[in-house]
């Protein structure tokens, strides 16, 4: 099939449509993209500025529309968690918890789970319901991640059965997973969002 050429070609594209199967996009001036092969010719004209990079600027809009979904979605679904695990600490779950305090620690285990239980319930809700301080929150959760961490350690060092982690093994494993509840706070909270400047 012999492909059409110059200022006719861009014509007969644009009135019939049948020439070629995919409609054409200016990408410049004199340059006309009609599927993946560009036409040049003296004296093309220029389709409307809003359809320029119509291809481009879709999978841009596309990507961020999933992303920020993405982002909502480990937002909603973090806060919620947070919130159901301070109603624990509080709760059915309140002598489990303390299992996790390190000898160490200075205050008392069950003030200490109590006191987390209230932070968790907070931020959780928080990052719920506010979601113009996510930014904010997500780091603050991150934060707390990280300074509750030595109580996953020291349940592995010091071998302390709670939750169902009886073996040393399922314990290690589950220091594996605050590194994850770090980086899925901060991404909830918009941390990771691409900045473009026009």
């Amino acid at each position: 099939m012999s492909h059409p050429e110059g200022e006719d070609a861009v014509d007969r594209v644009s009135r019939r449509g049948s020439t070629w199967a995919a409609p054409a996009w200016p990408c410049s001036e004199g340059t006309v993209v009609t599927g993946c092969r560009r036409l040049r010719g003296p004296g093309q004209s220029r389709l409307p500025t809003g359809h320029d990079h119509r291809i481009g600027g879709s999978t841009r809009t596309y990507r961020a529309v999933m992303a920020s979904a993405a982002r909502t979605v480990a937002r909603l679904l973090l806060g919620a968690a947070m919130v159901g695990a301070g109603v624990l600490h509080l709760t059915t779950q309140r002598q489990e918890f303390q299992a996790q305090v390190p000898d160490w620690f200075p205050v008392d285990p069950d003030l200490t789970v109590l006191a987390s239980g209230v932070v968790e319930i907070t931020l959780g809700a928080a990052f719920v319901a506010l979601p113009r301080r996510r930014r904010l929150v997500g780091a603050l959760l991150a934060a707390f991640f990280v300074l509750v961490f030595p109580g996953n350690v020291a349940q592995y060092v010091e071998g302390t059965d709670a939750f169902g982690l009886d073996t040393d093994r399922k314990r290690l494993v589950r220091l594996f997973f605050q590194p994850v509840l770090v980086l899925l706070a901060l991404f909830g909270g918009g941390w990771w969002q691409r900045t473009r400047h026009h």
